[in-house]
């Protein structure tokens, strides 16, 4: 199942929103305007303007700003999950699984919910701690699919270290590329997986 086919099947299943329709271009522009000026900063009339609607207009869709972070927030890592489940189900080996959670997470840091993966990161604390709850029960599904992968590699004695340090220097690793990586730089992020994965010292996979 290719990327779109994943999108469309959580459009229909009412799990994220129709990037095409009000909501989801609600969405996509509050993420960057999130990003841009920082949540705080970032009023109702600006997230209006970006999609060329009245203020009270939003409240058809969101009763606050705060919802509309959240909803950013979930929809994206109900959809990078989705990404992720998908990409590890296509690869045969455990070490074809780890590169294809990389790839993966490379393209949702650098790719389209680039803004979105930073909210979720530098907004965290501008959630309610309802919200907060709620969100860290999706990110632990997303995160599990990475620790049962190097579990098993750690098994098969591919992997020397813990399986959570690992996910914790990855995380930090592969989130800080988005400050110094360019697609036009003449590395692609298949030639950035292929290094992850070397200075991992998994140069067979």
């Amino acid at each position: 199942m290719n990327q779109d086919s994943i999108l469309r099947s959580l459009v229909a299943d009412n799990l994220v929103s129709d990037p095409a329709g009000a909501r989801g271009r609600l969405l996509h522009e509050a993420a960057k305007l999130f990003r841009d000026k920082g949540y705080e900063r970032t009023t109702v009339r600006d997230l209006a303007a970006a999609v060329g609607i009245q203020s009270g207009s939003l409240f058809h869709h969101f009763r606050t700003k705060e919802e509309i972070l959240k909803a950013v927030m979930v929809e994206t890592i109900r959809l990078n999950t989705a990404l992720m489940q998908a990409a590890v189900d296509a690869a045969s080996t455990h070490r074809e699984k780890l590169q294809a959670l990389i790839r993966a997470e490379l393209e949702s840091i650098n790719g389209q919910t680039g803004e979105a993966m930073a909210v979720l990161v530098f907004e965290w604390r501008s959630l309610s701690e309802e919200s907060q709850v709620y969100v860290l029960e999706l990110r632990d599904i997303y995160e599990q699919l990475w620790l049962d992968v190097l579990e098993t590699l750690r098994q098969d004695g591919v992997l020397a270290a813990d399986p959570f340090v690992v996910r914790r220097m990855l995380t930090g690793a592969l989130s800080w590329t988005v400050t110094w990586y360019r697609p036009d730089g003449g590395l692609t992020l298949d030639d950035l997986t292929a290094q992850v994965v070397a200075m991992m010292g998994l140069t067979s996979l």
